[in-house]
C-alpha cells in the first residue's frame, strides 16, 4: 500500500508504519544521546501509545533500564485501512526495545473498563511482582462508566460566557476569529467525567488493592495551564474543570501513598502539537508563536525533552521540587516571562498575511503530520510498505 495523509480538520484518517518507526527510533536515539540516571524499574504507563505517554515509556526504559507495560486503546490494519499512529507507534517500540534487551509488553483495549484493569493487574503480578512508577497519559473525548454503564463526552467549551478571539487554520494558514459559546446543562459535570481524576484513582485503587505496587511507588498524571489568552478555552473552560478535578484526586491520592513512602503529583507540561491539543481552537496558533519565540531561545522541546526532563531532572534527581499547589513544572522555560511578552506582541500582530513569516506554522504543520508518520525526510512515501504490522505481545 502506499500511503499518504488524508486529513480532515483536526484528524487525520491515516498513519504511516515507516514514518511511525522513524518517529519513535528518532526519540529513542535522543534518550540514547542523555545521561542514565536512577529512575523506576517496573513502570506502568495508562494511554502509552501517543504523546506524553509513550515518550514517558521511552523516557524511563532507555533512561533508567525499566521493564514497562503500555496500556492503550489502537487499531490494527486490515486489508484495506492503515492502523491508527499509536499501534504502530507501539510495533515500533517493542520492535526495537526487545532488540536492545528490553522487556516490554503491551495491553490494547479500553482502559476506562474493569477488564483492562484486571488484565493489567495479572500481567504485573506475573511478569514484574510489583510496579514503581504508574503514569497515567489517557486523552479519550469520551468514556462509558464501568460501574453505571453511561457512556460520557467531552466538551471544549468555556464557561464564563462566550469567548472570542483569533484561532488559525494550520494547513491553509487563515487566521480568523473565532466566537465559541459557553457550556450548558451538565457538559462541564460529563467532560469532568472523561476528563477528570475518576479513572486515574479507580486505576491506583485497584492497583493497591491488588498488591502490585511498590510501598514507594509514585504516580504521575499530565496537566496543561497555559498564557492567559487560552484561558477562558482552557483553564478556566470546560476542560479547565476536569484539570481542577484531576488536581484534586493527586492530593487525595498523594496523602494516601505518602502514608507508605510513596506519591502522587500532576506534572504541568509545556504546550506541544498531539492529537489532543490539535482540536482545541486558539491554541494552534498560540504554539505556532510560541514555537517560534522558544527556538529562538534555544528552549524548545518536544514530548521526549520534556519528559527525559521531567523524570531525569525532575522527579528522581532527589527531593522533587513542587511549585504551590503540589505539581512539578516542566512548562518553566514556556511560561517565562520574556517568552511569554513575545508570544502576546506577536499575538497582537498575527493575521493570515504574515503568520508565515512572524510564526513557525509550518513547525506546527510539521509536527501534526509526524504524529501520523508523515514528514520524515528518512522514509519514502512513494514507496509501496505493508500496512498490516504486528505488536510483538499482542496476539491479534
Amino acid at each position: 500500500m502506499i500511503i499518504q495523509p488524508k486529513i480532515r480538520g483536526f484528524i487525520c484518517t491515516a498513519a504511516h508504519p515507516a514514518g511511525c518507526y522513524e518517529s519513535v527510533k528518532q526519540q529513542i536515539e535522543y534518550v540514547k544521546s542523555q545521561d542514565k540516571f536512577e529512575g523506576p524499574k517496573n513502570v506502568l504507563v495508562i494511554g502509552a501509545s501517543t504523546g506524553y505517554g509513550l515518550a514517558s515509556r521511552i523516557a524511563t526504559t532507555y533512561g533508567s533500564d525499566a521493564k514497562t507495560i503500555g496500556v492503550f486503546f489502537e487499531r490494527p490494519a486490515t486489508e484495506k485501512r492503515t492502523a491508527s499512529a499509536g499501534w504502530y507507534n507501539t510495533a515500533a517500540f517493542e520492535q526495537i526495545a526487545h532488540a536492545d534487551g528490553f522487556y516490554a509488553k503491551s495491553i490494547n483495549g479500553d482502559a476506562f473498563s474493569d477488564e483492562i484493569k484486571q488484565q493489567t493487574i495479572d500481567l504485573i503480578k506475573n511478569d514484574l511482582g510489583k510496579v514503581d512508577l504508574v503514569v497515567y497519559s489517557l486523552a479519550s473525548p469520551r468514556r462509558t462508566d464501568p460501574r453505571s454503564g453511561e457512556t460520557f463526552s467531552s466538551v471544549l467549551k468555556p464557561t464564563e460566557g462566550v469567548y472570542t478571539n483569533k484561532t488559525v487554520d494550520p494547513m491553509s494558514g487563515e487566521v480568523k476569529e473565532i466566537s465559541i459559546n459557553p457550556a450548558e446543562g451538565d457538559e462541564v459535570a460529563r467532560t469532568v467525567k472523561v476528563m477528570g481524576g475518576e479513572d486515574w484513582e479507580m486505576w491506583m485503587d485497584a492497583l493497591e488493592s491488588a498488591g502490585v505496587l511498590t510501598e514507594t511507588a509514585k504516580t504521575v498524571a499530565y496537566t496543561y495551564i497555559g498564557p492567559e489568552l487560552t484561558h477562558p478555552i482552557y483553564k478556566n473552560g470546560s476542560i479547565g474543570k476536569a484539570k481542577d478535578h484531576l488536581q484534586e484526586t493527586a492530593i487525595r491520592l498523594n496523602s494516601r501513598m505518602q502514608t507508605k513512602g510513596g506519591s502522587a503529583f500532576l506534572s504541568v507540561n509545556k504546550a506541544l502539537v498531539t492529537q489532543a491539543s490539535s482540536a482545541i481552537p486558539v491554541v494552534p496558533l498560540y504554539m505556532a508563536l510560541l514555537f517560534k519565540v522558544m527556538k529562538e531561545k534555544g528552549i524548545h522541546e518536544g514530548c521526549i525533552e520534556q519528559m527525559t526532563r521531567l523524570f531525569k531532572d525532575k522527579v528522581y534527581a532527589g527531593e522533587i521540587e513542587f511549585d504551590g499547589e503540589s505539581r512539578v513544572r516542566v512548562d518553566d522555560w514556556e511560561m517565562r516571562e520574556d517568552v511569554q511578552q513575545e508570544v502576546a506582541d506577536l499575538w497582537s500582530q498575527v493575521n493570515s498575511d504574515n503568520i508565515e513569516s512572524i510564526s513557525d506554522i509550518q513547525a506546527y504543520r510539521d509536527d501534526f503530520h509526524k504524529l501520523f508518520g508523515f514528514s520524515f525526510d528518512a522514509v519514502d512515501y512513494d514507496a509501496d510498505v505493508d500496512q498490516i504490522v504486528s505488536i510483538p505481545s499482542i496476539s491479534e
